[in-house]
Parts: structure tokens; C-alpha cells; sequence
């Protein structure tokens, strides 16, 4: 690694435009941001994924992976996001009740909110979009996520965040998680959430990160062997 005590990320130098700026190394990028801590990066395309190498790295040739330069190196854009924050005030205060309650937002941003969001993906994403035979259950994941970000938004109420008083790893996840439904009207007809995802994504740390990912793409996609 070329500056010395800089963690190397890996991230994908293209992906199709819709994708761009949602690639999950986007939450490790901010986090690093408001940590302050500079990072270098390895951009890596389909050979790399598949290559004994990388897959030692990341079992499942997925991004991000992060590697410090002590040997330690993690992948899961969550864990990573977590070991950030337990080593910087700027995400995980040092009050030990207020840590445990970030946790459990920082997993129930992942676990609880997130998923259905992901199946929608998987359903809207497919050539022409959902099958006839797949609007029951659209609707159905649809519906879960309105639970869920019903929930959400009962919780947040007037706070500004989701714990204590200001910003923390749980509202930087729970934002990434937001910005999925950005093609949808599901955030924004939830004024609170809105306003939140907003209040978010105005921090300078965010705009830098969210630059660097875009700024690191290639415009054309990676040539596959003939």
C-alpha cells in the first residue's frame, strides 16, 4: 500500500448506471469519511472476483473488503461499517448504553429494514420488470416494506437521529438502506423519512464519499474474454 497505515478498499471499477452510487462500499466509504480516515483503493472487475486471491479476501467475491495494513482484513459493508465506528467517537460515542443501542440499529437497518427492500430490487430488476405471475407477490414485499418504514418513521418522530442527538453508524446505515427505494415514492410519501434521508445525505462526509464511488467508475463496461 502506497500511504503508509491507509486501510485499502476494494470497490468495482463499473457497474451498470442504475447500480451506481448504491454499491454497498458506498457505507464504508462514509464511514471512513467521518472517522477520518484516508483510504486507498482497489478497483477490481469480474476476473478479479473470480480469482483464488480475491476470494481468500471475500469468500464470495462480492465488495467491499477492506485490508489494513496490520493484516487484518474484513468484509460485510455492516461489519466493516461496525469496526470503523467502535474505533471513532465521530460514529459510536463513548457511553456504553448509547453504544449498544447504535448496534442494535446499525443490525436492525440490516436485518429488519433492509431485506424486503432487496427482494424488491430482485423483482424490479429483472428484464421487463415484474412477471404477471409475480405482482402478488410484489405486493406483498411492497407491503412489508411500508410496515417496516411505518416503524421507522413512528420511531424517529422529531429526533434528528435515531439515537441520542446526533449522528451515528445506525443513521449512516439506515440511510444507505433508504437510498434503495430512491426509484420509488415509498421514502418520500414518509415526510420524516424524507426529511431524515435528506438531513443524512447533506453531511459533507456523505457527498465526498458518494463523489469518490461515482468518480471511480469507468464509463464503458469491462471487455469479457472472446
Amino acid at each position: 500500500m502506497g500511504v503508509m497505515g491507509a486501510p485499502q478498499l476494494s470497490a468495482f471499477r463499473w457497474v451498470p448506471p442504475f447500480a451506481r452510487g448504491l454499491v454497498r462500499d458506498l457505507r464504508v466509504r462514509w464511514a471512513l469519511e467521518e472517522a477520518g480516515i484516508a483510504c486507498e483503493r482497489r478497483l477490481i472487475g469480474p476476473a478479479d472476483q473470480a480469482s483464488p486471491g480475491y476470494r481468500a479476501l471475500q469468500p464470495f467475491g462480492q465488495v467491499p473488503a477492506l485490508e489494513f495494513d496490520d493484516g487484518l482484513a474484513l468484509f460485510e459493508s455492516g461489519a466493516i461499517v461496525l469496526h470503523i465506528a467502535e474505533t471513532s467517537e465521530a460514529l459510536m460515542p463513548a457511553d456504553p448504553a448509547q453504544r449498544a443501542r447504535i448496534r442494535t440499529w446499525m443490525f436492525a437497518a440490516l436485518n429488519t429494514v433492509e431485506p424486503p427492500i432487496s427482494m424488491l430490487n430482485v423483482i424490479d430488476l429483472q428484464p421487463g420488470g415484474a412477471q404477471p405471475g409475480e405482482q402478488a407477490l410484489r405486493s406483498r414485499v411492497v407491503q412489508a416494506i411500508e410496515t417496516r418504514l411505518d416503524a421507522l418513521a413512528a420511531f424517529l418522530g422529531p429526533r434528528p437521529c435515531l439515537v441520542g442527538e446526533r449522528f451515528s453508524a445506525a443513521d449512516l446505515l439506515t440511510t444507505t438502506v433508504l437510498r434503495n427505494l430512491r426509484d420509488t415514492e415509498l421514502v418520500k410519501a414518509r415526510p420524516t423519512l424524507e426529511a431524515y434521508r435528506l438531513r443524512c445525505e447533506d453531511r459533507p462526509a456523505f457527498r465526498k464519499a458518494l463523489h469518490d464511488q461515482l468518480a471511480d467508475f469507468t464509463p464503458d463496461p469491462p471487455m469479457t474474454p472472446g
